[in-house]
């Protein structure tokens, strides 16, 4: 896959099929759409395209929103990088861009720019300044510029909705399970170590703090999750509390993370990490000791479910 920053930065000679969308989560419903693309290309020996907006429009638009997205920008890239597609375009949504009427949009990015000879998109899908153009607009605009348009189906376009609406709602809910089943894959979060109080070292479970730059990345409901990542090639599991760590006085949300069979400084590392299920909701133990004790569950428990789900 090429990754092209932006429409004005794409260079091939060979036509295109594109699809364009958020992708946010890359889920099921997603992977429906783009297999559906990648398929199309190959039988019409053109190459395929994702056309995606960063950032997200209603961030620029909508200032006072404050929506929250499955994915980061470089995970989705990630996530798109391995369905099989020939580009990915990243293009930057501004409000200059969003000036664009249908037509620009159309004739100088879609054609002029992106080779675009067939589009694939959904029955509800609205474009150009204000969003007053939609499928049937386009379909004249294929007429005009000489590309074929390819309607998504009601059932698919509203398994894509519906999914990523159960997805956020399972994570702000703490159900990770649910939401990987949706995203055929687990739910990521990625993020630099950077330096805690270092209490947990102090009770026997040092923990990697995890520091998310992207302020418009879902968080999961607070509590206590078994997850896995991979630190130089090797998978490790471990527990992740996500909270303010009300047993010893915090006050602000940490993302830290106890790694099983892990002795190593990991400050500085950039780290993906996958949460697979959680264990229970964070709770302010009477005492130090009662924290421990509490530990010592989640950990047997987590190694059950390990032993369980993962053993080879």
């Amino acid at each position: 896959m090429k990754e092209h920053l932006g429409a004005y930065t794409f260079k091939s000679d060979s036509p295109t099929v594109i699809t364009i969308g958020t992708f946010d989560g890359v889920h099921a419903g997603h992977q429906k759409i783009i297999e559906k693309l990648v398929n199309t290309a190959k039988l019409s020996n053109m190459e395929s395209a994702i056309l995606t907006f960063f950032p997200h429009p209603r961030m620029v638009l909508q200032k006072e929103s404050d929506i929250k997205l499955i994915n980061t920008i470089d995970e989705r890239k990630k996530l798109l990088s391995n369905s099989g597609i020939d580009h990915l375009i990243i293009h930057p949504f501004t409000h200059q861009f969003s000036r664009l009427t249908a037509q620009e949009f159309v004739r100088d990015i879609l054609v002029h720019k992106l080779n675009a000879k067939k589009i694939i998109i959904g029955y509800d899908h609205r474009f150009g300044r204000n969003r007053t153009a939609d499928i049937n607009t386009l379909k004249e605009f294929g007429k005009e510029y000489d590309f074929e348009v390819e309607e998504i189906g009601k059932q698919e376009i509203e398994d894509v909705a519906v999914s990523s609406t159960k997805i956020r709602k399972a994570l702000m809910e703490g159900n990770v399970e649910k939401a990987n089943r949706y995203l055929q894959q687990p739910f990521m979060l990625t993020g630099t170590v950077v330096r805690g109080k270092g209490l947990g070292k102090d009770f026997g479970y040092p923990t990697a703090n995890l520091k998310i730059e992207e302020n418009y990345k879902l968080i999961p409901k607070n509590g206590v999750y078994i997850a896995r990542a991979e630190i130089d090639e090797i998978p490790y599991f471990g527990m992740m509390n996500i909270g303010t760590n009300p047993t010893v006085g915090g006050t602000e949300q940490t993302i830290e993370t106890y790694f099983f069979m892990l002795d190593q400084d990991l400050y500085g590392q950039k780290l993906e990490i996958e949460l697979l299920t959680r264990i229970r909701d964070e709770k302010n133990f009477d005492s130090i000791d009662s924290l421990k004790r509490g530990m010592k569950q989640d950990e047997a428990f987590s190694s059950q479910f390990i032993k369980d789900n993962y053993a080879e």
